[in-house]
């Protein structure tokens, strides 16, 4: 299948305190295992992040949820789930997710399954990552070295996309920083047969 997948969109909403949370789930698949599978890691992504951002905490008082499909084709379903939550103080703190799937199997990828055994990933992607601050002047809360072995990614537009949260690299005011590594940038370790691949044919 690679046609793109169906989206639904669910909500969660609640007036004391003010919650609106917008998420996808997945519909119409052939397969309905690998339906249930997909929409299974969504949720426990979603409640994992509703519950970090104080969703039954007394002092919450305002909470909104969105998402946004990165790709969805190929076979390939990247996503990001975002939440802000306010629980008083200067300003709220938001957290964004992003889950990928290969529609086919109901797998979900982290960053290490991307790449070939044995890659040093990890250091080619912070070299790169590493020129890209340099060269943007990104201002950092302390020095970048390198970036976790489960980094935030999610795949879009034959990039692959390498993000850091709120306060993890950079000051709160310069919001989350993004850097796209165009996958053709990083043929030589992508795993063979693996989803990045089928992004290297335009």
């Amino acid at each position: 299948m690679n046609l793109p997948v169906r989206i639904e969109t669910k909500y969660i909403r609640k007036s004391s305190p003010k919650i609106n949370v917008y998420y996808p789930i997945v519909t119409n698949l052939p397969h309905p295992a690998v339906e249930k599978k997909i929409n299974a890691a969504i949720i426990h992504a979603l409640n994992t992040l509703l519950i970090d951002q104080g969703f039954y905490s007394e002092f919450l008082v305002e909470m909104i949820g969105n998402y946004e499909i990165k790709t969805n084709n190929r076979g390939v379903l990247s996503l990001s789930l975002t939440v802000y939550s306010f629980a008083g103080g200067a300003h709220g703190h938001t957290i964004t997710r992003s889950l990928t799937f290969d529609v086919k199997t109901g797998k979900q990828y982290l960053l290490s399954e991307l790449f070939k055994p044995g890659s040093n990933y990890v250091k080619i992607l912070s070299e790169m990552i590493n020129k890209k601050l340099v060269e943007w002047d990104v201002p950092l809360i302390e020095d970048f070295t390198q970036i976790r072995t489960d980094q935030d990614f999610y795949i879009a537009d034959h990039s692959l996309v390498i993000y850091f949260q709120l306060y993890e690299l950079t000051p709160y005011a310069y919001g989350f920083p993004y850097f796209p590594i165009t996958i053709k940038d990083i043929e030589g370790i992508i795993l063979e047969g693996g989803i990045l691949e089928k992004f290297l044919s335009f």
